[in-house]
């Protein structure tokens, strides 16, 4: 039998490969479940039917057409988490269901009382809070009118309304619970798509903000440069520096941005930093508070960490450092000290990077100090604002789940309460039918208080790690609380052992927890049978911890799971936001940084020869504009997604860049019939390879080739200049693995579609990129 496999509640991150796994065992768990409890539930009243004298066969079997019905509709219809419950046949259902329900008073009396529990519960699913209660309200009411006129005893009626209530409460958690787990699991893309969605009109507003108005003012200079080459030199030669000015600013402006969209991880790199500092025989002390901070702020102070670790490794001499990040009232603090030694000379790169770090700390409202303290420690310490209004994505995310969030957890929180305090009250009021004593009573009292308070204030709440030493010394206590009162009250002991048998379920490892519940029941069953108890009643008691104890396990396993799920669900959308947010910082790159570098180039060109060929000037100026309303364009496009790129016009446009700056390119390319999304990769690619050459100064001679291969296509771009820091002859073309930014962003859009990119520099000394994709 494969159900203890899945009792194991724990409040671990799971796994994405778990994530479509679990709600469904879940569901089936919860199913299962719900079956016993509520079959054992009806079958206590109709035994009770059944072993009455001077029943015959034709009232047993009419007890059994009034529990057949009702029971099939709860379990067939009103529980399966398929059917909608906001429907005309729901409340006709309904309807036929309380009907059934309170029919069997006319001919049994009270003896199936325990059917118009599932009516009163289901109530609670079908209608909204204000009427279901009010609904509920008048069925409990009905019932307890039914127990009340037909009870021997009024402790007997009291007994019996509590414990119709509590089953009333456990039928509408369990099911509404269980519908929500598989509700949970087939909605949880909703979140994602919400949260990418605010990321997207996000990163708009940056590009608009950002890149629309040098964009539109290199345009419009364009423009009055063509129109003075023919009658100021001069000042079109001044307009033109400023077209290169503001097209270089705009190129770092874009690299800024690309490299603040790549969210870094403080937790990530924490464990990098001590992992480094090990590494350098530094005792490390880390101390990070956890807390929720904006993506933002949480990648500015990794960077910050980052930085700060670097400068740590250059000093001599370093023993300890402390690593902390602390908040309060609304701002947040890095703080890294070490006892090491300043270096003389302070390398000129790693004053500039803290000096950058500086510049962003204090862009986002913040202060960077570093230095000597008082105890002659090196000290950096980081300050920032926590912004109050969340980030767009972060927003939505912070909504959490969308039918968890409509139904307030709280309410299901104060609901669950109200079940386990009318589970106490039940027993309660079973110890005054079994005795008058008023120590006995007093006793009683305060340890079933005891447990019910240890229920809820630790075993019931979502967030307790439950597989821990806290957790299975408090569960010896609750197993000490239920069996210890035994020894003085003998006959008269009255206790909650399905407590004890539905929380080892959740705390035990799955074969430790099924055999505490199981010697459990089998020992109430003993004691009731060692004090007097004939067989009917040892079988009841040990239905009854069956049924309260799988109802215990039931509602807390399922409130966890809802939880974590939920959690789960907020984690796959900040996921789906921060793969947007990488996606977005390539597209931004890939696309934008060829153009920009071009029209640089093609303006410091047009500057050049103005006074030599005006002719040539104006065309290089009309392409000037042409690639200004390209990036203008890109722009539009990066923000909305992606867009079907030309090869064919990428492959016109690197060739006419590469021949804008003095360097001999031969093209080939042979495109035909590939599919859209090869094109537009391949299209990527050429872009940023020809972005690559660029930026080598020795480049003369440039090959671009793009082939149909056996099995695929193939594009090579192969240069003479030095390509990537490697020295000739250093061998084979090196597989490119890591993402960053530049040509090896490119390898995650290949392999996205099977392909492999390759970059590094020939035996003959020439760089060769090649992609290579499958068809």
């Amino acid at each position: 039998m494969p159900v203890p496999d899945q009792l194991a509640v724990t409040a671990e991150p799971l796994g994405t490969a778990g994530i479509d796994r679990r709600p469904r065992r879940a569901l089936f768990l919860a199913g299962l479940i719900i079956t016993v409890v509520f079959v054992n539930s009806c079958l206590f009243g109709l035994l009770a039917v059944l072993l009455q004298p001077g029943v015959d066969f034709w009232q047993g079997l009419l007890a059994v057409l009034y529990v057949g019905p009702v029971l099939a509709i709860q379990l067939l219809y009103f529980s399966r988490p398929a059917v909608r419950l906001d429907t005309r046949l729901a409340k006709a259902m309904l309807a036929v269901q309380a009907c059934l329900a309170y029919l069997p008073t006319l001919h049994f009396e009270a003896a199936l009382s325990s059917l118009t529990t599932l009516a009163a519960g289901s109530a609670l699913l079908l209608f909204r809070p204000r009427t279901g209660w009010t609904v509920f309200t008048v069925f409990m009411a009905a019932t307890t009118w039914i127990l009340w006129t037909y009870d021997d005893t009024w402790l007997g009626a009291v007994f019996d309304s509590i414990t119709a209530v509590f089953y009333a409460l456990v039928v509408y958690l369990l099911t509404w619970l269980a519908r929500l787990v598989t509700e949970l699991h087939q909605a949880r893309t909703e979140l994602a798509r919400r949260a990418v969605a605010e990321q997207r009109l996000a990163f708009a507003r940056d590009l608009h903000d950002l890149l629309g108005l040098s964009l539109s003012a290199i345009a419009l200079k364009g423009e009055l440069v063509h129109r003075l080459l023919s009658k100021s030199l001069d000042r079109a030669r001044e307009e033109l520096a400023e077209i290169t000015g503001i097209a270089q600013r705009t190129l770092s402006d874009v690299r800024s941005v690309a490299r603040g969209y790549r969210e870094l991880s403080l937790d990530k790199e924490s464990r990098t930093a001590v992992s480094l500092l090990s590494a350098s025989n530094v005792a490390v002390r880390v101390d990070l508070e956890q807390v929720e901070l904006p993506v933002k702020l949480r990648t500015l102070l990794a960077k910050v960490l980052r930085e700060g670790v670097t400068n740590v490794l250059r000093y001599t001499g370093v023993e300890h450092c402390e690593i902390t990040v602390r908040t309060s009232e609304g701002r947040v603090a890095l703080e890294i000290v070490h006892d090491g030694t300043a270096h003389e000379d302070v390398p000129e790169e790693t004053a500039e990077s803290l000096r950058e770090v500086t510049q962003e700390v204090d862009g986002h409202g913040g202060t960077l100090n570093a230095g000597l303290d008082a105890g002659g420690r090196w000290r950096l310490h980081a300050e920032l604002p926590v912004p109050e209004q969340a980030e767009p994505a972060e927003a939505v995310l912070a909504q959490g789940p969308g039918h968890w969030s409509r139904i307030d957890a709280r309410n299901v929180q104060w609901t669950l309460t109200a079940v386990f305090i009318l589970f106490g009250l039940s027993a309660m009021t079973r110890a005054f039918m079994l005795t008058d004593d008023g120590w006995y009573l007093t006793l009683i009292a305060g340890y079933l208080t005891a447990l019910i308070t240890l229920q809820l204030s630790y075993f019931a709440r979502p967030n307790v790690r439950l597989r821990s030493r806290q957790s299975y010394a408090l569960l010896f206590v609750q197993a000490c609380l239920i069996f210890l009162p035994l020894i003085p009250l003998g006959n008269a002991w009255v206790s909650l052992p399905s407590l004890f048998a539905g929380t080892a379920l959740l705390v035990l490892p799955p074969l430790a927890g099924w055999t505490a519940f199981a010697a459990t029941a089998a020992g109430v069953v003993l004691i009731r049978i060692s004090y007097g108890t004939d067989f009917l009643g040892g079988f009841y008691s040990f239905a009854s911890i069956l049924n309260t104890g799988l109802m215990v396990f039931g509602l807390i396993w399922l409130i966890r799971l809802v939880t974590e799920l939920g959690e789960t669900r907020k984690r796959l959308a900040e996921v789906a936001v921060a793969e947007e947010r990488l996606r977005f910082a390539r597209d931004l790159h890939d696309l934008l940084g060829m153009s920009l570098s071009a029209i640089a180039l093609k303006s410091e060109l047009t500057s050049r020869i103005m006074d030599i060929d005006t002719t040539r000037a104006s065309d290089e100026l009309l392409e000037i504009l042409g690639l200004t309303r390209q990036a203008l364009t890109d722009v539009r496009s990066v923000a909305s997604g992606y867009r079907e790129l030309s090869l064919d016009q990428e492959s016109r446009s690197a060739q006419a860049v590469l021949v804008a700056a003095d360097v001999q390119v031969r093209l080939e390319v042979e495109h035909e019939d590939l599919p859209a999304t090869v094109r537009t990769v391949l299209a990527v690619v050429l872009r940023e390879g020809v972005t690559n050459v660029l930026r080598h100064s020795k480049v003369e001679r440039c090959e671009i080739a793009v082939r149909r291969t056996c099995d695929g296509v193939a594009l090579d771009i192969v240069n003479d200049g030095v390509g990537n820091g490697r020295p000739a002859g250093s061998g084979k073309p090196v597989r490119v693995e890591a993402a960053g930014s530049g040509i090896t962003n490119m390898s995650d859009r290949v392999a996205g579609l099977g392909g492999e990119l390759t970059a590094g520099v020939e035996p003959d000394g020439r760089f060769r990129l090649r992609a290579v994709v499958p068809v």
